[in-house]
């Protein structure tokens, strides 16, 4: 996916480039700017003397060093104070120019951690909102593979009000027996399932009356029905491209897919998408629910109530939020797989 929040240590990340939330000495410090540095090592300091610190909002780059990245680029977050201080606009810049600099170092993927939520006192959900649109916007006109690394659930915050309408819309849907059930519970349901069907076929046997003569398929009824198949998942994505009357590429990047993946699907008729690129390509083409679930049968898929994300997504298409990457926050955040892929 072009963009992706990821639970991991930055400094594992083997990216073309890391970026470190530096401070204006760029002489290290505490939290990920020094888990950054004593990565890489001494010469990492060593290259950050000669480039005389760096102002607010900027970035500058060095090699990776001992960091399984080849550069590691340095920008300078705000300090929040109240948020009436041109902070927002200050880690916008922190973003905006450090994708230019990785842009301009050929960088093909690129990791961020979040940009002055920790000592600097960012909220951590506006400092997600303000990567979130500063990314996405620059992904709207470039090709790059961006992540968000957080450390652990705990350092990350989305929208308190979504997640708990959602999580509510869980509760008021979701098949629990599937999770909690006790097995003896679900043996008896069945097992009143399995008697209620022996029941119904036995009513079936005493009303049946054997054919006459055998019956024999037709070859050619089953080459009628071969030739009047339906349309595949492809077809239907490109004739719903047309009728929404975008690009291409606004389709692929809407869903946060990556263009190489799409040219698959569109020229491969072969090709079996995922469930979560399905979908995302639903989102993306703010498809109704009884669309989506036409969409997801093309490609030998459906909506279930026994599966979490399905629901999100469901709660998400009913209320009319078809912002993929604000859906995949609520998936990150209840360890569900993002949509995409």
């Amino acid at each position: 996916m072009p963009l992706e929040i990821v639970r991991n240590d930055i400094t594992k990340m083997a990216v073309d480039a890391i970026v470190n939330a530096a401070n204006t000495s760029l002489l290290g410090g505490g939290g990920v700017d020094g888990a950054i540095h004593r990565a890489a090592g001494p010469q990492l300091l060593e290259e950050c003397r000669t480039l005389h610190g760096c102002r607010t909002g900027e970035a500058k780059i060095t090699k990776g060093y001992r960091l399984p990245c080849k550069y590691v680029i340095h920008t300078a977050g705000p300090i929040y104070q109240d948020g009436q201080h041109g902070e927002r606009d200050l880690l916008v810049a922190c973003y905006q120019n450090s994708l230019e600099l990785a842009k301009a170092h050929d960088c093909e993927t690129v990791a961020f951690p979040l940009i002055s939520s920790g000592v600097y006192g960012y909220p951590k959900a506006d400092a997600l909102k303000v990567a979130i649109d500063a990314i996405t916007h620059f992904l709207f006109e470039n090709d790059m593979t961006i992540y968000i690394v957080v450390f652990s659930k705990d350092a990350f915050e989305i929208s308190s009000k979504l997640f708990s309408d959602i999580e509510a819309y869980i509760d008021d849907v979701y098949v629990e027996e599937h999770l909690d059930s006790p097995r003896e519970s679900i043996r008896s349901r069945l097992q009143s399932k399995y008697l209620k069907q022996a029941r119904e076929y036995e009513e079936l046997d005493e009303c049946y009356e054997a054919p006459t003569a055998p019956m024999v398929a037709s070859d050619a009824c089953l080459n009628d029905m071969l030739n009047q198949i339906d349309e595949s998942f492809a077809e239907m994505l490109i004739r719903k491209i047309d009728e929404r009357q975008i690009t291409d590429a606004e389709c692929y990047k809407r869903a946060n897919v990556d263009r190489r993946l799409f040219n698959k699907i569109k020229n491969n008729p072969l090709y079996k998408p995922s469930k979560q690129t399905v979908l995302a390509f639903a989102i993306a083409l703010e498809l109704s629910l009884d669309e989506t679930k036409n969409m997801l049968m093309k490609a030998g898929f459906a909506l279930s109530h026994s599966n979490r994300a399905d629901i999100v997504v469901e709660y998400c298409i009913m209320t009319g939020n078809y912002n993929i990457i604000e859906i995949n926050q609520v998936l990150f955040k209840l360890d569900l797989q993002p949509l995409g892929y």
